[in-house]
């Protein structure tokens, strides 16, 4: 009775396994969360907000605006980075490549990368950067504003740390995190920039997301 039993839970869970739908869960959603009821002929349902990216206006590589819009029906990845910087950037970098070279074919994929020290990265500056890189604003912005709003956008709406502090080299704190962000501005995926495995998850989930938008 017990080999029965086994052989039964062993086979419900080897085709559990072979089904490409239990397979293929949705990626979660990040962040805060708030549930309303909402009352429709005498019954309740609930509905359930996310947290969601707010609005922005930056310049980018080109001198050009770059807000909410400019990602409209798209995927976009962020993270956060200065150009003298002395540790994590560079390597962070090298990984964001792969990633941009892996969707720079795809229209419905962007990348925006914030700069944290505007003062010293502006638009020429991040334009040689993105030469040197050999990337093109069609799909990967680096943008450049106010101080206080690119920090501000990172701690309220990615949640993510960017900062200044004199007793980090090159005078600044932030996070490593590549940050998913979905057509509708929420985020469904963070990932340490730095780590080769934790990319190697994000180009996994590009395309999971994108197909989320094709099976509605």
């Amino acid at each position: 009775m017990y080999y029965l039993k086994f052989f039964i839970i062993t086979f419900i869970l080897l085709l559990h396994a072979c089904d490409p739908v239990s397979k293929e869960q949705k990626l979660p959603y990040l962040g805060r969360k708030e549930i309303t009821p909402v009352k429709e002929n005498e019954v309740i349902r609930y509905d359930t907000t996310y947290h969601t990216i707010n609005d922005f206006a930056f310049i980018n590589q080109d001198s050009n605006i770059v807000t909410n819009e400019t990602f409209k029906d798209k995927i976009y990845i962020a993270d956060f980075f200065f150009t003298t910087c002395p540790t994590i950037c560079p390597i962070m970098k090298a990984q964001m490549l792969r990633v941009y070279e892996k969707f720079k074919q795809n229209e419905n994929v962007k990348i925006l990368s914030h700069t944290i020290d505007p003062a010293y990265d502006t638009v020429g500056v991040l334009r040689d950067f993105a030469d040197k890189l050999g990337v093109s604003s069609k799909t990967w912005h680096f943008v450049t504003g106010n101080k206080e709003d690119i920090y501000d956008i990172g701690q309220s709406s990615y949640m993510v740390t960017s900062m200044e502090d004199e007793d980090e080299p090159g005078g600044y704190i932030h996070s490593g995190a590549f940050i998913l962000v979905d057509k509708d501005r929420r985020i469904r995926g963070l990932y340490d920039g730095t780590d080769v495995k934790e990319v190697d998850r994000l180009i996994k989930d590009i395309p999971r997301l994108l197909k989320e938008y094709e099976d509605n």
